[in-house]
């Protein structure tokens, strides 16, 4: 059973739950021993220490991810089998424990070998893959900002399903720094690629919402734009190439300074004089025939926006390169910030519990002689689907595989075993049997049952080397193995059950507490925890949405990316008050601005409003200040306050925390 939980489809999955599957039987055994210890022939005393510790493991395991969540959980349930298993006999408690651990240890082992035979050339395969991996999303997010610069249909709806992509990969990044054994911090250089994708995805958004408000039909923007189109359409061909990336950089670069020029409240006389000349790139033609350019206020704001944009994509390019080999000397570390769901955790704890008390009921009243085995295995299924998003749908596909586990197991015992008296022949019926699992688990609809089949089909044929299973003991021994998984299936479906508006109203509300928080004076935001916490909700909401969400759905995920796009713009506003750069004239109406986001439970109208104010006054006080680098401060702020206008006017349901979120304003705004 062990070797069959520990194999995963990469090497690096497999070493990582091997460890943690470890650290978490040794953790469930220690507690086995103290809670045996702790209550001696004091059964409702003994049980409810159980619940208590199965409910804390399941409600901690929700703020952990990959197989740190799986180790806590496992030290619930490990605990609760070695207790059942030494309950009748407490003296045996260590023995057991200790039976339990090394055995664990042992199938961990076996499966390791197995992986050292077959797995050649692990780090070369694991530092390609997570390469390719960062590949595809750098080219996926530059298609999308192709998209959203040519302003064709669909963009955003296509953008905003790579948030799931994105973390993913993240997830995957973990496996392969296990899969290259000792290595530097390409790992970390990875996940800040990844956040960089992920902020500039973010900040795409912003950008299509300025290209709808602000007037753009102005040459020398279409030009520049051209030119980025252009780079970005052969960016995915160029990328791959390890020597192109230089190259790539040095346009990125080239075309930053276009954009700094261009943003530059001064007149551009012969602005690429001083610009070194990219192959690639053929210069501009930039002065008319009537005299030299000077960019309006409105095009000022955009080229700020582009040239943001196209820095945030020369910081994944830097990342990206920079995790594909070992820098010598390197100290960088960087950990994506995920959401945290206090609710969630406190849900997960008390059906944790609630499962071992109701178990422990029926034992007590019925004394089943497979009552502790049937407490054990309700745990165990319980403990594995605790942390998972909508653990009713997990369980349920888990009973039609404990069902498919106690089929196959019927026809082995009773029609195929009897039949062989060696191993060999054994395992002509027994590899098969688990095959099928094998090919199951590899087939995402029926992956969720795979792993009920694989994991208690070894459990249900009760083998041993000189006997074979007698039919009392199949049918009442798997009985309990079978109603175990029903009634983990009753209880997440009856006890606190899932409900995608409940998630939904938590997200909106925690997102928007957020928010307001970010608006503070003494609070410090941070872009990368802001992005980082926002993509795990989103992405969570365009799971549950399923494939055709439905409009209020639909408009709450416009909500969550309008609530993102939002945050990051007021990050950069208070990033740019801390320069301290403007004057006070100017630092008032964004004080206001920024006052009123904190505050902006209803009264978003109120700061739609102000936001607005606060851009026309900034534009007469660009006109006239004669200091050029105060005016480029005011031409980013107006840069910012723009989006943060606009979302505020057109998202004002969603942002309002205190009424239930209808859609129907969102829905108004959108026609």
């Amino acid at each position: 059973m062990t070797v069959w939980a520990v194999a995963q489809t990469t090497r690096g999955e497999s070493q990582s739950k091997a460890r943690w599957r470890i650290i978490g039987t040794i953790i469930g055994a220690i507690a086995a021993i103290a809670f045996m210890a702790l209550a001696p022939q004091a059964p409702w005393m003994f049980f409810p220490l159980i619940a208590i510790w199965i409910g804390l493991c399941s409600g901690f395991a929700t703020f952990v991810s990959n197989f740190r969540s799986y180790a806590l959980v496992l030290a619930g349930y490990t605990c609760s089998i070695i207790c059942m298993d030494a309950a009748s006999n407490p003296n045996d408690i260590f023995f057991v424990a200790v039976s339990r651990s090394t055995y664990i240890v042992l199938g961990v082992l076996c499966e390791a070998l197995m992986g050292f035979i077959f797995a050649t050339s692990q780090e070369r395969q694991a530092r390609a893959q997570m390469r390719d991996k960062l590949e595809s999303a750098l080219i996926l997010v530059s298609r999308t900002l192709k998209s959203i610069l040519g302003a064709e249909r669909g963009a955003l709806t296509a953008a905003r399903n790579q948030f799931g992509t994105i973390l993913t990969i993240n997830d995957q990044i973990e496996f392969a720094e296990v899969e290259m054994g000792p290595h530097g911090h390409e790992g970390d250089h990875a996940r800040a690629a990844l956040a960089a994708v992920s902020i500039l995805l973010s900040r795409g958004f912003g950008m299509a919402t300025r290209l709808q408000l602000l007037s753009h039909d102005h040459p020398a923007f279409e030009q520049v734009a051209e030119e980025i189109l252009l780079f970005l359409k052969y960016f995915p061909d160029r990328l791959p190439l390890s020597t192109e990336v230089p190259d790539l950089l040095a346009e990125l670069q080239h075309l930053r300074d276009l954009c700094r020029q261009y943003a530059a409240p001064h007149r551009h006389d012969d602005i690429l004089t001083s610009l070194e000349p990219v192959p690639e790139l053929e210069p501009f033609e930039l002065a008319s025939e009537q005299g030299a350019y000077a960019p309006n206020l409105d095009e000022r704001v955009l080229f700020v926006s582009l040239g943001e944009l196209l820095g945030d994509m020369e910081l994944a390019i830097v990342e990206y390169e920079a995790s594909t080999h070992i820098i010598r000397g390197d100290h960088f570390h960087f950990q994506r910030q995920g959401h945290r769901d206090t609710r969630e955790a406190i849900h997960n704890g008390i059906r944790g519990a609630c499962v071992v008390m109701i178990t422990a009921l029926i034992y007590e009243v019925t004394a089943w002689p497979n009552g502790l085995g049937f407490i054990a295995i309700t745990t165990l299924v319980c403990g594995l689907f605790a942390t998972k998003e909508n653990p009713v749908l997990g369980t349920t596909e888990f009973l039609k595989g404990a069902l498919a586990a106690y089929a196959m197991a019927w026809l082995l015992v009773f029609v195929l075993m009897p039949k062989v008296t060696t191993y060999e022949t054994l395992f002509l019926f027994l590899g098969p049997a688990m095959f099928l699992g094998g090919l199951a688990k590899g087939n995402p609809a029926t992956a969720g049952g795979s792993a009920a089949y694989g994991l208690l089909l070894p459990a249900m044929l009760g083998l041993h080397n000189h006997s074979i299973m007698n039919e009392m003991a199949f049918y009442n021994g798997n009985m309990a193995t079978v109603l175990a998984v029903c009634i983990s299936v009753m209880v997440f479906r009856a006890v606190l059950p899932f409900s995608s508006s409940a998630e939904r109203f938590r997200l909106r509300r925690v997102m928007l507490s957020e928010l307001r928080g970010l608006a503070q004076p003494s609070h410090k935001p941070e872009i990368s925890a802001w992005v980082g916490r926002n993509t795990d909700r989103f992405a969570r909401l365009i799971r549950h949405a399923g494939p055709t969400p439905l409009p209020l759905i639909e408009a709450c995920i416009q909500g969550t990316l309008a609530t993102l796009t939002l945050g990051l713009n007021v990050i950069r506003l208070r990033t740019l008050m801390d320069r301290e750069y403007l004057p006070e004239s100017a630092r008032r109406p964004i004080q206001l601005v920024l006052q009123y986001v904190e505050h902006s439970t209803r009264r978003h109208d109120k700061a739609a409003r102000v936001a607005n104010a606060a851009v026309r006054r900034l534009r007469a006080l660009d006109a006239l200040e004669t200091d050029l680098i105060t005016r480029l401060e005011m031409t980013r702020a107006i840069t910012y306050l723009v989006v943060i206008a606009h979302t505020m006017q057109t998202n004002a349901d969603f942002l309002d925390a205190d009424k239930p979120f209808t859609g129907e304003h969102s829905q108004l705004a959108k026609n």
